[in-house]
């Protein structure tokens, strides 16, 4: 089951899947709309009557500096991380305690262990979801659903591109591409991390191997962040 805001990804996604044997259901949902995603969730019930793994991955990001930084930027990055997460997870409990044994994986970030200039707003959220990790992860262990967050730092993605521009926009006069190489440069492994290096943790939590791991915050960073 995947969701995603973009009904064009979404079908991409889905014809993607359908090529190794996977059986997907593919739904267009806003997550910081509860209705929605209830319907969405009421969808996967009809399909597939439960959920093993829930994947919270949404996620938005502006920059700006603090003074510019309006309410309604605060709010929707907010929203969309921390309170999407709250709606998704509240929504697809009935269906992961069918699964004896289910999991939650949280998006967090790198900023969830350290903020960093120009995006207060969006530290915030990612703090905020660590948080709601490990409050769930403390009430639903006796369910034998285990809830843990994943913080990457620079990867590949089209949302970097985005934050190369405008942090280097804010912080000097850099080219494209110049200020991720040299933040890149000082990670201590010496590369910027790809979807493969998230999506290979995620299996892996997702796994057997991993019940006896909950409430944790795991960095996947190259060694930017080593706490």
């Amino acid at each position: 089951m995947l969701l995603d805001r973009d009904a064009a990804v979404v079908e991409v996604a889905v014809e993607l899947a359908r090529t190794t044997g996977a059986t997907l259901l593919g739904l267009a949902c806003d997550v910081t709309d509860e209705a929605q995603v209830a319907e969405c969730f009421a969808r996967i019930d009809e399909q597939f009557g439960r959920v093993d793994v829930l994947v919270n991955n949404a996620g938005t990001i502006t920059i700006s500096t603090f003074e510019e930084l309006t309410l309604e930027a605060w709010n929707t990055v907010l929203t969309v991380n921390t309170t999407g997460a709250f709606i998704c997870a509240k929504a697809a409990l009935p269906l992961l305690r069918r699964s004896n044994g289910g999991r939650i994986l949280n998006a967090a970030s790198g900023q969830a262990r350290q903020g960093f200039i120009y995006t207060p707003h969006y530290a915030a959220s990612k703090f905020g979801v660590i948080g709601l990790t490990q409050s769930l992860a403390k009430e639903l262990a006796k369910e034998r659903i285990t809830v843990n967050a994943y913080c990457p730092g620079i990867v590949g993605t089209d949302m970097w591109a985005y934050n190369d521009r405008e942090w280097g926009r804010l912080l000097g006069d850099y080219a494209p591409g110049e200020l991720m190489a040299e933040w890149v440069a000082a990670i201590p492994l010496g590369r910027a991390g790809t979807n493969d290096d998230v999506a290979n943790l995620l299996l892996f939590l997702a796994s057997p191997e991993a019940s006896y791991i909950t409430g944790q915050s795991i960095n996947i960073d190259g060694g930017m962040f080593m706490s």
